[in-house]
């Protein structure tokens, strides 16, 4: 396991540029059982894929970003999309635009539409 310096860090569109050849897996978790869970699936694969997980130390110390201690039952897994549940969210026929977000950028952006 290989832990970058903090002045090493790379935008995750660098990883992403350095991974298309490699079978790596790059995650960025935004809740600590989504942590919990990728690396349980990690450890149990039969086979080894190098893993490489995108989290900033501040999201780490967030309250925010804890789970229920339900979310690290067995059976549970990683979720690769979790829902925004949000209740003042729009319906679905007027959306027009869509925002895709991980890690401390969702907190930043949840706690923006929290203040308005």
């Amino acid at each position: 396991i290989t832990q970058l310096q903090e002045a090493d860090v790379l935008p995750i569109e660098d990883w992403n540029t350095r991974c298309e050849l490699v079978n790596w897996q790059i995650v960025n978790c935004s809740t600590a059982a989504n942590y919990f869970h990728v690396l349980r699936r990690q450890m149990r694969r039969p086979f080894r894929k190098p893993l490489v997980v995108i989290a900033p130390k501040k999201l780490l110390k967030l309250r925010d970003a804890g789970s229920d201690i339900e979310e690290f039952n067995q059976g549970l897994r990683f979720k690769r999309i979790i829902p925004d549940k949000w209740e003042k969210l729009a319906n679905y026929d007027k959306v027009k635009k869509m925002v895709f977000c991980s890690g401390q950028v969702y907190y930043d952006l949840h706690n923006e539409r929290v203040k308005n």
